[in-house]
């Protein structure tokens, strides 16, 4: 046991600043959860609060897992999902037009969220393998390519094109944090928006092609594929700068605003809080991402630091992607 702390060794030694950081978000998503269903624990607020506390235990377990036994599975876990999203272009379940899962009897498997993890971790073993002087070369730029490019297109067959972009951006941003030229991330950069409309035309399936003008112009079908994101802004601007007040928001509570409690849960706090409470949210998720990426610039290790800087960066990938559907701007 540590001198300075009266807790004993395996708990003086969490990043508890960070661990009371997270609690405190998954807290407030519970109350607003509690809200959007009129005041009610169920259905949703219990069972993310369940998940929320089983999901906490297990982070706080795999955090004591030796960094070596990350590096061991990282190469095997990254072959395993990628089987398993070939398996699910085979065999995979359907629901919604989009075949995602595997359906394993008492649990529907989605492999795709899997490697958004093992995207990272063997990314990050490949640049801890490689010695310095390759950073610049050829290798280290193709095959990183191809690790991402297999699964990312896998999973736009399903078609996911969201879950392909995280899946890209994580890769992306290990590859960029292991030091490869900024040069070549501008060529690429440069790539996709040549073959944009290439891709737009003749790659994107209708709806993703639907999805792209709405962004551009949600006012053009309110009533229909920009109903979403039309009442979304409406839960947001008319929470002003305090909100109506808890349990007070009526976009959520008379059902105008869809998806209130998952995809757009950040409008309908902002409605009862008000800007008060997105600039909350939104500073605790840039305190966890600046926290997250300290405890990755003091790992002792590369791979501990491409591993934690990838993982920090793929949350903050999530929130930032969902801040802007909501507010339209995405």
């Amino acid at each position: 046991m540590s001198q300075s702390s009266i807790l004993p060794e395996p708990f003086a030694s969490l990043p508890w600043r960070v661990i009371f950081l997270v609690l405190a978000i998954g807290g407030f998503g519970l109350i607003v959860l509690y809200s959007a269903a009129g005041g009610s624990l169920r259905p949703w607020a219990s069972s993310q609060g369940l998940k929320f506390g089983v999901f906490m235990i297990m982070a706080l377990v795999m955090s004591r897992v030796p960094e070596r036994l990350w590096k061991e599975t990282a190469f095997p876990g990254y072959a395993i999902i990628l089987a398993l999203l070939i398996f699910v272009e085979l065999l995979g379940a359907v629901s919604g037009g989009s075949q995602r899962w595997l359906d394993l009897g008492f649990i529907r498997l989605q492999p795709s969220e899997l490697m958004k993890l093992f995207i990272v971790l063997a990314l990050a073993r490949f640049f801890d393998l490689l010695p310095s002087g390759e950073i610049r070369r050829w290798n280290a730029i193709w095959l990183p390519g191809v690790m991402i490019g297999i699964p990312a297109a896998l999973v736009m067959l399903q078609p996911d094109l969201g879950t392909a972009l995280m899946i890209v951006a994580g890769g992306v941003t290990v590859m960029f944090l292991a030091g490869l030229p900024l040069r070549l991330f501008l060529l690429a950069g440069g790539a996709v928006a040549a073959i944009a409309p290439i891709a737009y035309f003749f790659l994107l399936h209708d709806y993703q092609r639907k999805r792209v003008l709405i962004f551009l112009d949600p006012e053009s079908d309110p009533l229909g594929a920009g109903y979403h994101i039309t009442q979304s802004k409406i839960a947001i601007g008319s929470g002003g700068i305090f909100g109506k007040g808890y349990l007070n928001g009526t976009q959520s509570h008379l059902d105008y605003l869809p998806e209130g409690h998952t995809d757009f849960v950040f409008a309908t706090m902002s409605e009862e809080w008000g800007l008060v409470g997105g600039l909350f949210v939104i500073g605790a998720f840039l305190l966890l991402f600046r926290w997250g990426m300290n405890i990755a610039a003091k790992a002792p290790t590369r791979f501990g630091r491409l591993a934690a800087a990838g993982l920090t960066s793929t949350i903050f990938f999530y929130f930032t992607i969902n801040l802007m559907m909501v507010m339209g701007l995405a």
